[in-house]
């Protein structure tokens, strides 16, 4: 699906052509006939926080596609110099306008049909005041029992809070790694 997404080189651009390189490499990759550039087609890291306060997590209301209207999760592409954690609290103050304390690494989870590896924070909030940017249509506090299961726009974010409501009520958090494959 991603090997042949890329047309022209991104160096001087000329049309690619795909093959095997003779580095030792044993996948087919867009190359340029001109300049020789190997162009690579990697994953997308999108980084985001399992915001909580006391027994309820932050979810916000989507005001963009993909899932406009579906409840998720603050999370977003990380951006060039930022570490995943900075991404992820970026995310969150951007998408719900929320003052958090970062926590530990407690989602990885690889979505290899769509190119893309989601990573999720523990982050405590420091208040219950939210202030929705532009991308988001609301931002509300959900208990386990509150939260719309439903409603929620991605396997990646019913994933990661099934795992956080889990780990909360045995007091222990882990850090999960998980393969989403086709539904």
């Amino acid at each position: 699906m991603y090997s042949r997404s890329v047309k022209h080189c991104r160096e001087c651009g000329a049309a690619v052509q795909y093959r095997v390189p003779d580095d030792g490499d044993t996948r087919e990759r867009a190359i340029c006939p001109a300049c020789g550039t190997v162009h690579y087609v990697n994953p997308l890291l999108v980084v985001g926080t399992v915001p909580y306060l006391g027994d309820k997590v932050l979810l916000c209301k989507r005001a963009i596609e993909p899932r406009r209207g579906k409840w998720t999760l603050p999370a977003g592409f990380m951006e060039m110099g930022e570490t995943m954690a900075q991404g992820a609290a970026r995310e969150t103050a951007e998408e719900a306008g929320a003052e958090v304390e970062m926590g530990a690494l407690f989602s990885v989870m690889s979505i290899p049909r769509v190119g893309q590896v989601h990573v999720f924070y523990l982050a405590r909030l420091l208040h219950g005041r939210f202030n929705p940017g532009v991308e988001s249509l609301e931002a509300r506090l959900f208990s386990e029992a509150e939260a719309p299961w439903d409603e929620l726009a991605f396997v990646t974010v019913r994933e990661t809070l099934r795992r956080y409501f889990d780990d909360r009520r045995r007091g222990a958090f882990a850090v999960h790694d998980v393969d989403i494959g086709w539904p």
